[in-house]
């Protein structure tokens, strides 16, 4: 009997955490790494190993996200998803010295304070991860360092969140948002000679601030 009421009870607080709303979102972002220090890195040069800064480009692309409503709660969580963003990353006086695409999927806990008001500012907090493929470097870098292929380390790292979304008079479950997104990350690079030599050149600090306008529904 006292397993049957446990379970009932535990059955009756699951579908009440789960009654929530659900919100999807389509937003345009502009990725823009902290270009005043994206780190130096440790690059062969003519046989001298010498530390050059880097810089990586700025990228916009479009950012879907699902976000989940608690119910009866100011707390929810959203999930950012993106197309692959392409960089190009400058290496002291070589431009375009090399290339990346990535992908940042991100998950921030968020508290929307809800008020009288059509606007609902909000904040959160989360971890991202980044996630690079297709690593290129120019033929001039190839030429300066002797290096035939670059790797970047997926990375991790912690993200802050902060924003409003606003819904029209006559909107019943679509709006606009504007939100700004920080994430501290890093990926350690990896140079590949042509006879096999790995060579560490540092870390790559991206540490992005993402701005994204979009629209908003919730069902």
């Amino acid at each position: 009997m006292l397993k049957q009421a446990t379970f009932i009870v535990l059955l009756g607080l699951s579908a009440s955490a789960m009654a929530g709303d659900w919100q999807v979102k389509l937003g345009a972002s502009a990725l823009a790494p902290q270009n005043d220090d994206n780190g130096t890195l440790n690059v062969p040069v003519g046989g001298v190993v010498t530390p050059l800064k880097a810089e990586v480009s700025n990228q916009v692309n479009f950012t879907p996200s699902v976000e989940y409503f608690f119910n009866n709660s100011p707390i929810s969580v959203e999930l950012l998803l993106a197309l692959p963003f392409d960089h190009d990353v400058n290496i002291g006086p070589i431009e375009d010295a090399a290339s990346f695409k990535h992908l940042p999927p991100t998950i921030t806990a968020k508290y929307n304070f809800k008020n009288s008001t059509r606007f609902t500012p909000y904040i959160g907090v989360g971890a991202t991860v980044v996630i690079p493929w297709d690593e290129e470097l120019s033929q001039t870098t190839k030429t300066a360092t002797g290096a035939e292929s670059l790797d970047a380390e997926v990375a991790y790292g912690v993200a802050g969140q902060i924003g409003f979304n606003f819904q029209p008079a006559d909107a019943k479950n679509w709006g606009v948002f504007v939100d700004a997104r920080y994430a501290n990350v890093k990926t350690e690079l990896t140079a590949k000679t042509a006879n096999g030599t790995k060579v560490t050149l540092g870390d790559l600090e991206v540490n992005p601030w993402v701005y994204t306008l979009g629209y908003s529904y919730k069902f």
